[in-house]
C-alpha cells in the first residue's frame, strides 16, 4: 500500500492531490516514523516525495503535517540504512524545491546539515524578493540573523553563499550588519576607539 500511493502520487498532480485530500498523508507519516523495516520507510519516504513534489500547493500540506522534520530526522539517524537515507534525502529536497510556506522551513534552518541547507536557503532566496510582509516576518523571526550566522561559514563562490547573498540583497545593508554575527563587537571596538 505504501508504494502504491507513491506511484499514484507520481502519475499526476491531480492524484497526488486526491490522496492528499483523502488524508493519505499521516498513514505515509506513521510509517515513516513507526515502521521498524527500514525498506517499508524507505517506501514511505518515497512516497511523501512522490506527494509533495508537484506543486507549492502540494509541499504546503507536507510541510504542515511536519513530514520535514521527520524525514530530516529519519535522514540524520545514523541506524537508518543507506537506502533509507537516500530517500529521505531525495524526497526532502524534491518536497523543498516546491515549498513556498516560509514558516516552515524556518526551523530547518537550524536543523538541517549543510547537503539540505541549500535547499532551504534556496527557497528563502526564491521568495523573499517578491513578498514584503515575508521579508519582515523573516527578520522578526530571527531568520534573518540565522542566514547571516549561515553565509559566514559558507564557501565564498559556493550556490549556499550564492543564496545568502540574494537574501541580503533583500534588505538595506545596515540591517543585514546588525544581523552578522560579531557586528556588536565590532561596534563596541570602533565606540573604544573614537575621539571626543
Amino acid at each position: 500500500g505504501v508504494m502504491t500511493l507513491g506511484y499514484i502520487a507520481a502519475f499526476s498532480e491531480t492524484l497526488a492531490l486526491s490522496i492528499i485530500s483523502s488524508k493519505g498523508v499521516p498513514p505515509l507519516l506513521d510509517a515513516l516514523v513507526r515502521e521498524p523495516e527500514d525498506h517499508i520507510k524507505a517506501a514511505a519516504a518515497w512516497s511523501l516525495g512522490q506527494l509533495g513534489r508537484h506543486s507549492p500547493e502540494h509541499a504546503k500540506t507536507l510541510a504542515q503535517l511536519n513530514v520535514f522534520s521527520k524525514l530530516l530526522a529519519v535522514y540524520l539517524n545514523e541506524e537508518s540504512s543507506e537506502d533509507l537515507k537516500t530517500k529521505s534525502k531525495r524526497a526532502l529536497k524534491t518536497v523543498l524545491q516546491k515549498c513556498t510556506y516560509l514558516e516552515a522551513l524556518e526551523p530547518l534552518l537550524q536543523d538541517a546539515p549543510p547537503n539540505i541547507l541549500k535547499y532551504v536557503v534556496h527557497q528563502f532566496a526564491k521568495v523573499l524578493p517578491h513578498n514584503k510582509e515575508a521579508r519582515r516576518a523573516f527578520v522578526t523571526s530571527g531568520g534573518l540573523k540565522k542566514v547571516q550566522e549561515i553565509g559566514t561559514s559558507a564557501e565564498s563562490g559556493s550556490k549556499l553563499k550564492e543564496y545568502v547573498e540574494a537574501i541580503n540583497s533583500c534588505y538595506p545593508e545596515e540591517i543585514v550588519k546588525y544581523y552578522t554575527p560579531h557586528y556588536s563587537q565590532q561596534l563596541l571596538e570602533k565606540l573604544d576607539g573614537y575621539q571626543d
